[in-house]
């Protein structure tokens, strides 16, 4: 009989997972509570149960324990990296301990952890929902130095994260976070300013390998959306040691020690600061595609043989010494060999129509994977977190710029084409926008304040004027936006490329009211253009 595994989650971001288990020869046991998660094929068994479930969780790996030689538990990509450990310690498997990862799980303690072992990391105050009137007293409001952040202590993704500016912003912040968090409870916490890195490593018997080390690429305040990673990182060799370091004493201090962990840090005016550490390997494709790409080696498989109490030998074969004093590991990290690049494209709100050139995009030179979320019928949204994008793209290149150059080009191919009359459509291109918001979602295209004043006003003089049937949009440019041709949109769209992509794709356009129609572009892209023009 085979050896088998229990992995948490049949989802995309566990396929690595599903297809390592394969190839190391073990039975795959999946679990989740859609049994139409996208990779239920993947598994060579399923069960449905919530993974939020610990104890049926538990239940489940003790009978496949007893009847089906299993040997790990493990899961990439989830919140539930905790329940995972709870079933793994009670069958003696090898683990990091239940109430570790219950420390890199809920962001509280994982804050308090911090505190304790004084690891650099933002200071916090904890708000429950059934107090919160009580703890942001008015005193305490009014001493407040802006900007926070909000974030539900329970969940992944930036759901329910923020900036907050100001005192309007807060009370509507706290609300949303308590949303999300299924405990109740949020966090209001001061902001780290820097630049922001993913760091994925893999500790056992008392050594810590960084075996990922991407820039990431934040937008859309006062929401955090990451409109992807590149790897390997362009910072220093000094920056990278000292903020190898702080993740290394983050996970000392959150007592994880064997198994996977993954930090979002960034580098602050006072150096190294900890966002979050997860007791699992990162989701956003960067563990189980950008990494193993970039470097040729299976992190999730080598993850998964830690799990299994086995050596990572393919691992320790290539991995070299870090020289960081005072570090609480033994220190390694892994090299790539090339550059890796994720881009997601995004959508104005409305229902998707149908979504254009995908199959372009896949045959951009570089351009590894295209991976939709959105199809026809979808409802979309600004995105606002990490789970409303429409769809991401994977580049490699031997130089970071290539990456970086097919990505973003595949990117723009994608067009994601809306239904007409939808009142979220609509409100979005007349500029509604919830005042707490504060200036989100941004246009499209932003243009400089004076330019969009000259614009704004050439607009108004010609509100009577028409573009006409079959008329090329390029012989109908307002002349206030001769200089900006070259501004990108969130797709990586120049304004230029929008115009001659429009005139490409509606040469049958009817008649256009001009004002309208260059509203509408400049607001919502090419995805505003095509709408109003149908």
């Amino acid at each position: 009989m085979k050896d088998s595994i229990l992995i948490l989650g049949a989802g995309v971001m566990q396929r690595p997972a599903l297809l390592a288990a394969k190839k190391l020869g073990l039975e795959s046991y999946a679990i989740d509570a859609n049994p139409n998660a996208p990779c239920v094929s993947d598994a060579d068994h399923f069960a449905m149960i919530d993974l939020k479930d610990r104890d049926e969780i538990a239940e489940c790996a003790k009978g496949l324990y007893e009847r089906m030689n299993l040997k790990a538990v493990f899961t990439a990509g989830t919140d539930f990296s905790a329940n995972a450990a709870y079933a793994a310690c009670q069958l003696g498997f090898a683990s990091h301990s239940y109430e570790a990862c219950v420390n890199a799980t809920d962001k509280a303690l994982m804050r308090q952890c911090f505190r304790n072992a004084r690891v650099p990391s933002p200071h916090f105050i904890l708000l429950e929902k059934k107090y919160v009137a009580n703890t942001l007293s008015a005193s305490l409001v009014s001493s407040l130095k802006f900007p926070y952040v909000v974030k539900p202590v329970d969940n992944m993704g930036a759901r329910g994260c923020r900036m907050v500016r100001n005192r309007d912003e807060l009370f509507v912040a706290v609300d949303e976070a308590l949303k999300y968090s299924r405990s109740g409870r949020a966090l209001l916490e001061e902001y780290m300013d820097g630049q922001e890195f993913s760091i994925d490593a893999l500790i056992y018997d008392g050594t810590f390998t960084i075996t990922g080390f991407a820039d990431r690429h934040i937008s859309f305040a006062p929401y955090f959306v990451e409109l992807g990673h590149t790897m390997p990182t362009t910072i220093s060799c000094e920056k990278y040691l000292a903020l190898a370091k702080t993740f290394a004493q983050g996970v000392k201090a959150l007592g994880l020690s064997r198994g996977a962990a993954k930090a979002d840090i960034k580098w602050t005016k006072d150096g190294p600061m900890i966002g979050e550490i997860a007791a699992r390997l990162s989701g956003g494709y960067m563990s189980g595609w950008t990494f193993p790409y970039s470097s040729d080696l299976n992190l999730t498989e080598q993850a998964i043989e830690i799990a299994l109490g086995r050596r990572p030998e393919a691992l320790e074969n290539f991995r070299f010494p870090l020289d960081i004093d005072g570090a609480p590991f033994k220190m390694f990290a892994y090299n790539c060999a090339r550059s890796a690049a994720e881009r997601a494209w995004i959508s104005i709100p409305g229902i998707v129509k149908e979504v254009l050139n995908l199959g372009e995009a896949a045959k951009i030179q570089g351009a590894r994977d295209i991976f939709p979320r959105a199809a026809p019928g979808d409802r979309v949204v600004f995105p606002k977190n990490n789970v409303e994008k429409c769809g991401n793209v994977i580049a490699v290149a031997a130089t970071r710029q290539d990456a970086v150059r097919a990505a973003e080009t595949a990117v723009k191919q994608i067009v994601v084409a809306l239904e007409k009359g939808n009142p979220e459509t609509d409100d979005f291109l007349r500029m509604k926008r919830a005042k707490e918001d504060g200036g989100f979602p941004p246009q499209a295209f932003e243009l400089p304040k004076d330019v969009d004043r000259a614009f704004n006003f050439e607009l108004d003089c010609e509100s009577e004027k028409k573009i006409g049937e079959f008329d090329l949009i390029s012989n109908n440019i307002p002349d206030s936006l001769a200089n900006c041709m070259d501004i990108k949109d969130w797709n990586n769209l120049t304004l230029m490329e929008t115009i001659e992509k429009f005139d490409k794709m509606n040469l049958n356009h009817g008649e256009l009211n001009y004002k309208k129609f260059w509203l509408a572009l400049i607001r919502g892209g090419l995805q505003g253009a095509l709408y109003v023009s149908k």
